[in-house]
């Protein structure tokens, strides 16, 4: 499914970060690993096709990275791929009904595969461990967890191919984090989808499949 080749990313100070190759099948659950400043969210910004590529390329099914304008990117991240953000991007005034909502706003192709809205939105929230009676509740009255399973079921609704988790679980203490993990393992669809998740905590490789420890990269 996403095959990445040779990346390299220079940033404005002169920092250059070399990755190493990356390769994710459907189904698979993996980790990327690494203290901060090591490059994990820049990594997830290029797979996503937000960044612009420097040196190197991404292949995602039949799409080719370096042969995409911007806004084929966009088409393509909004499509195929759910994005967790690490500062979640909520509207606090909206509901949460609204705000997992957004996650398709973009893409007649993710609408396409739903056929109930609302029945997907609750599937998703009993999924995550979320009360359906905060379907109406305006987000910035949520926990920090509530608020995290949001955005998991935002980045879900539509059955992305590939989902893209920035430190989903940086704000989180270690029993929460456990049964978050959980929750997001069992509601994404294996048979058809890929997880890709960076984290500064390797204790929840566990819960992956493989692990790559940027560490080993970093120079």
């Amino acid at each position: 499914m996403l095959h990445t080749l040779g990346l390299e990313y220079c940033y404005d100070n002169g920092k250059k970060i070399v990755f190493p190759e990356i390769g994710v099948q459907r189904g698979q659950r993996l980790l990327i690993s690494g203290f901060s400043g090591c490059g994990k969210t820049t990594l997830l910004s290029l797979i996503a096709g937000a960044l612009k590529l420097q040196t190197g390329d991404i292949k995602f099914d039949s799409y080719d990275y370096s042969s995409m304008s911007s806004l084929l990117l966009d088409r393509l991240r909004a499509d195929h791929i759910g994005y967790i953000f690490q500062t979640l991007n909520l509207i606090p005034f909206l509901s949460v009904s609204e705000n997992i909502a957004l996650g398709i706003r973009f893409s007649q192709a993710r609408k396409s595969r739903i056929s109930n809205l609302n029945q997907e939105i609750n599937r998703l929230v009993a999924a995550l461990g979320l009360d359906k009676e905060v379907l109406n509740t305006p987000v910035n009255r949520l926990s920090v967890g509530q608020q995290q399973r949001v955005a998991v079921a935002r980045a879900l609704l539509g059955k992305p191919d590939l989902i893209l988790a920035d430190e989903p679980t940086s704000a989180l203490d270690s029993d929460t984090t456990k049964k978050f993990l959980n929750e997001v393992m069992e509601a994404f669809d294996s048979s058809k989808q890929a997880i890709v998740m960076v984290s500064h905590d390797a204790s929840i490789a566990p819960y992956f499949d493989s692990v790559i420890d940027l560490n080993e990269h970093y120079a």
